[in-house]
This record gives structure tokens, C-alpha cells and sequence, in this order.
């Protein structure tokens, strides 16, 4: 499970999970959108409505064939808790299959924040795709880690560009800057 608040997805999202499926051999990786992100912050806040934001991941994933969508965060609306999500999963996948929930290093440097981590640890396997200069020393022995270099994308950046006119065609999936374009997301 690769979650987040894909505001929008982009190339980056999309070789993290492909990274993931090799080097962890999963069957599938399913895109959780989050409603709300727990942990964003006021400067951060979404920009895409849920629906949007789902729809785009949508487009994003078809015709991946182990690429799964779930709105099972988008449903049950309010702040998205990854162990809420886990549970449920849980109770559709019971052991022993296996559950990995993976997320980049950038959310994983803050899991002293993350609600109930230690009933996340024993729900999946807890994966942290590492980046360049992120110190992975101070978490915990339950995280493991995924050896990928990430493309220099962020949907921060993608938004900044598209509210300047500037092209994003190289960062986005072509059916998603399609989206983007027609529903004027991100733009003035």
C-alpha cells in the first residue's frame, strides 16, 4: 500500500511503487488517497478537492496491471489514519497474507507523530523509501527500508509550475495533465 495525499500524483509516486513492487516482490501495490493528510500542515494544506485528487490517481494507475486504487480513505472522510486504514485491510487480508504500507522518507522521519505506530508495526510490514542525506539511525528496528534513488519531483513544485504556466509534462502521466488542464487545478 503506498498512501498519501497525491496532490497530484506524479512520475515520482509512480516509480516509487514500481521500485517497490521489484525489490519487495509484491503481487500488487495499491494508491491510498488520503481525505486528509494527519500530519499536514497549515501551509500545506491540499489544493485538488478528494474526488479530484482520486480521480487523478485513477488515471495515473490504469493500465498497470498490478496497480490497485482503493477510496476506502476518501469514504470514510475526515483526517486519514494510517492505522485505521491498516485495520480494515487487515480484516480483508487476514494473516497470513502480508501487508507492507510503504512511504518515502520524508513522512518516515516523522513517525514519533503518526498515530498508534506500534499497532501500525504489527498490521504490515512498515516500509520507508530512503532518500539521499535522510539519517535513518533514530527509527525504530521494525521499520524496514527500500533502496531507491527518487526522481527529483514533488507535487509542491508541480503545483508552483502549473500556477507560472509552465510546463510539467515530464513530471505528470499524460492522462493526468489532461485532467489537470480541463478542470483548471493548480492554475490562477
Amino acid at each position: 500500500m503506498l498512501g498519501g495525499t497525491f496532490d497530484p500524483i506524479h512520475e515520482g509516486h509512480l516509480a516509487l511503487a514500481r521500485a517497490a513492487l521489484k525489490e519487495l516482490r509484491l503481487d500488487r501495490l495499491i494508491f491510498i488517497p488520503a481525505f486528509r493528510h494527519p500530519l499536514e500542515q497549515k501551509d500545506r494544506k491540499t489544493v485538488a478537492s478528494p474526488e479530484a485528487r482520486l480521480e487523478m490517481v485513477r488515471l495515473a494507475v490504469r493500465g498497470e496491471s498490478q496497480f490497485e486504487l482503493s477510496d476506502c480513505e476518501i469514504k470514510r472522510k475526515g483526517i486519514s489514519y494510517t492505522v485505521d486504514t491498516l485495520r480494515e485491510f487487515r480484516s480483508l487480508y487476514p494473516k497470513p497474507h502480508e501487508l507492507y504500507f510503504l512511504t518515502g522518507g520524508d513522512w518516515g522521519k516523522n513517525l514519533s507523530r503518526w498515530k498508534d505506530i506500534r499497532t501500525i508495526f504489527s498490521l504490515a510490514r512498515f516500509v520507508v523509501a530512503r532518500r539521499p542525506g535522510f539519517d535513518i539511525s533514530p527509527l525504530p528496528k521494525e521499520v524496514e527500508f527500500l533502496d531507491f534513488i527518487p526522481l527529483d519531483i514533488s507535487s509542491t513544485a508541480i503545483r508552483e509550475k502549473l500556477k507560472k504556466g509552465a510546463s510539467v509534462s515530464s513530471l505528470v502521466p499524460k492522462q493526468v495533465l489532461e485532467y489537470m488542464i480541463q478542470h483548471k487545478l493548480y492554475q490562477n
